[in-house]
């Protein structure tokens, strides 16, 4: 256990995996903002490695449904155009979705991107459960998330763990799973990059409000 928790410790100083308090949304930002991709159910398993060591840093799951979202437990994500409501972060656009991979991946992260087509019931469970869950403590992402999927009819065999990779290699072994890899070589500093895509979505937003 010992050897688990300095891990996650660890997994908290080099990638945000820290339980910060986030801005609580309001049922009419979430309504306004929330949106739905016109493609499968699916379920996709972020995990952020270090490009160095190749440990695990964070976890999480965006889930597609009836609308999707990002389940970013004990995440450092912000944004000004995406409402945030304990750990769940709504209104994932096209343009939100890559400026989350874009703030994670940077010269020392990447980030590993598994995906799998899903029913819409079991999304719509996977959708309810991340709204269920609350704010997670610091460096219990991969904890949380594994809890989450094991509740999921279809992915029981998913074992409850406090490391990212070992979730990331239990979800890639799941028959159906696709599996990319998000790579950038920009500054390590998470919030040069979370500033950055912060600007871009503004800008974005701007546009098409024009």
């Amino acid at each position: 256990m010992f050897r688990i928790l300095i891990a996650c410790l660890l997994a908290v100083t080099v990638a945000g995996c820290a339980g910060s308090q986030r801005p609580q949304a309001d049922q009419s930002e979430i309504v306004a903002q929330s949106y739905r991709d016109p493609g499968p159910s699916t379920l996709t398993l972020y995990t952020m490695i270090n490009t160095r060591t190749g440990s695990g840093a964070h976890t999480s799951l965006m889930i597609s449904g009836s609308e999707r979202v990002i389940f970013d437990p004990a995440g450092s994500f912000r944004a000004d155009v995406v409402p945030i409501r304990n750990d769940v972060l709504y209104g994932i656009t096209p343009n939100v979705e890559r400026a989350y991979r874009s703030s994670h991946a940077r010269e020392t992260h990447y980030a590993r991107v598994q995906t799998i087509e899903v029913t819409p019931q079991q999304a719509e469970i996977a959708l309810q459960l991340a709204k269920q869950m609350g704010p997670v403590a610091g460096a219990f992402c991969a904890n949380s998330t594994s809890e989450l999927l094991q509740q999921v009819p279809g992915f029981e065999q998913i074992s409850t763990t406090f490391y990212p990779v070992k979730l990331s290699d239990q979800f890639g072994q799941i028959p159906g799973v696709s599996t990319t890899e998000y790579r950038e070589s920009d500054s390590a500093d998470l919030q040069q990059g979370l500033a950055a895509n912060n600007a871009r979505l503004n800008q974005l937003e701007a546009a098409s409000t024009n």
